[in-house]
């Protein structure tokens, strides 16, 4: 794993995550405990209106904290309720904490490697609805990650579980001085959950 994501890594503490959000999370660690005991595949999809900030955050991270840990056949995935685009900020932000990114495409919805280790394969990115085919169809647990896919994704067809995992949207912070800072600050609380989640 590249050298700066491990020194984040390494000041997480669980003592840094409240009780409500431990409870929040538990029924997720249940899920990816019990599928591992069984030596089962781990397919998650984190879904948030547009996947275009939380839900890609998310997916990387919980890659991430998979291979930290040495969780195997663990695959994390993201999607919305719509396609719009991934954030340029969210790259830029996970660029400064250590990944390595790549833009693959120059459209309207560019597509990103996003790699975490030299030896591992690249986290492909973009913005697509939570059932593009790109995406499993069927036998996964979909985590909400704002409350906009909550109330207009009732039904997530083919999950076998659903969580209900919100962040505050940084897009609140686009465009003034605090950006750079509350992206940051996001993307630190997202880690430092997902972690915990693996631990």
């Amino acid at each position: 794993m590249y050298k700066e994501i491990s020194k984040c890594i390494e000041q997480f503490s669980s003592v840094n995550i409240s009780g409500n959000r431990k409870q929040a999370l538990q029924s997720l660690v249940d899920y990816i405990q019990n599928k591992s005991n069984l030596k089962k595949v781990i397919r998650l999809n984190f879904i948030c209106t547009h996947n275009s900030r939380r839900s890609h955050l998310s997916q990387i991270w919980a890659q991430t904290m998979a291979f930290h840990f040495g969780i195997k056949n663990v695959f994390c995935y993201s999607g919305g309720t719509e396609a719009t685009a991934m954030f340029p900020k969210v790259a830029e932000t996970l660029a400064d904490q250590g990944f390595q990114i790549k833009k693959l495409s120059e459209t309207d919805n560019p597509v990103y490697a996003v790699k975490y280790d030299e030896n591992e394969n690249s986290i492909i990115c973009f913005s697509k609805a939570y059932n593009n085919a790109f995406n499993p169809k069927d036998n996964f647990g979909a985590i909400i990650t704002c409350n906009n896919a909550d109330e207009g994704c009732p039904i997530v067809f083919g999950a076998e579980a659903r969580f209900s995992i919100k962040y505050d949207d940084p897009k609140a912070f686009d465009n003034i001085d605090l950006q750079t800072e509350k992206y940051a600050e996001r993307s630190l609380e997202i880690a430092q959950e997902m972690w915990w989640v693996f631990l």
